[in-house]
């Protein structure tokens, strides 16, 4: 589709920001170009450098430039985009049954950032948590009912962003059997379901993924690295045994540049 301006008799920052956008879009100003100077754009287009200065703002806001702090602006490089496909549930149950040496060798999360996990910064913490309204209703159990909470992250040893954050809730009772098996400070051969099939010898049934967005808070984005203008996509994660029972939720945020969330439905054949 050819780039279209804003349909509105537009004011002057903005009928930049239109002119500066489309250029982007059709190539002419390519990822890593530097922008005209506010002096520049001022000329060009006979107005303030108050006007320049907020189109430069609008660009920023629209995630396709970044600069400041003394930085010239420049078309924003887009990041490495990370595919989340609904396949990996099933990838995670056929582990399950594998060998530990097999299920170590196949990370559906190292699949997932297409990189060694050893090239990343693993950090995780476990705690016994009261479970909360809407953990309480997720779960069908009595509010203030104990529930494990686990926190994961990888991060980028370089950088020290994020490249992968999620907290998962499990029902202690499914858990007290065999606490040790989920208290582990390194990534778990075969995931979370084969720690709930070691522990209790729970089969999921389903995996149901909802999905949400809203713009992320000054600290996450200074964790994530994020650029102005890029929303947060969240994630929760419900899964459900084969006796109808809600047995772990878990929640994980992913910054919308970079990430694409795709979801295969197999359908029932009449």
């Amino acid at each position: 589709m050819e780039p279209q301006p804003t349909a509105v008799a537009a004011p002057m920052q903005l009928r930049i920001a239109d002119d500066i956008r489309m250029q982007i879009e059709r190539g002419e100003l390519a990822p890593g170009d530097p922008l005209p100077t506010l002096h520049e754009l001022a000329d060009r287009w006979g107005c303030s450098l108050s006007s320049a200065r907020s189109a430069i703002s609008l660009l920023k806001q629209q995630g396709l430039i970044t600069g400041g702090r003394g930085k010239a602006p420049v078309v924003r490089t887009q990041p490495r985009q990370v595919v989340r496909s609904s396949d990996r549930h099933q990838a995670e149950k056929d582990l399950v049954l594998a060998s530990e040496d097999e299920r170590r060798q196949n990370g559906v999360a190292e699949n997932d950032l297409g990189v060694p996990l050893d090239d990343l910064n693993f950090k995780t913490t476990h705690d016994v948590i009261k479970a909360d309204a809407d953990l309480a209703e997720g779960f069908n159990i009595e509010q203030g009912a104990d529930v494990l909470r686990r926190v994961f992250e990888h991060a980028d040893p370089k950088s020290g962003h994020r490249e992968s954050w999620s907290v998962s809730y499990i029902p202690y009772d499914l858990v007290n059997a065999k606490p040790e098996v989920f208290e582990s400070n390194k990534p778990h051969p075969g995931g979370t379901q084969h720690q709930l099939y070691e522990a209790a010898g729970i089969e999921l049934a389903r995996i149901d993924d909802v999905v949400t967005a809203a713009m992320p808070t000054t600290a996450a984005a200074q964790l994530w690295g994020m650029d102005p203008g890029i929303p947060m996509i969240h994630v929760r994660r419900i899964s459900i045994d084969t006796q109808g029972r809600t047995v772990e939720i878990s929640d994980a945020d992913f910054p919308a540049d970079r990430t694409k969330l795709h979801f295969s439905t197999p359908l029932t054949l009449w």
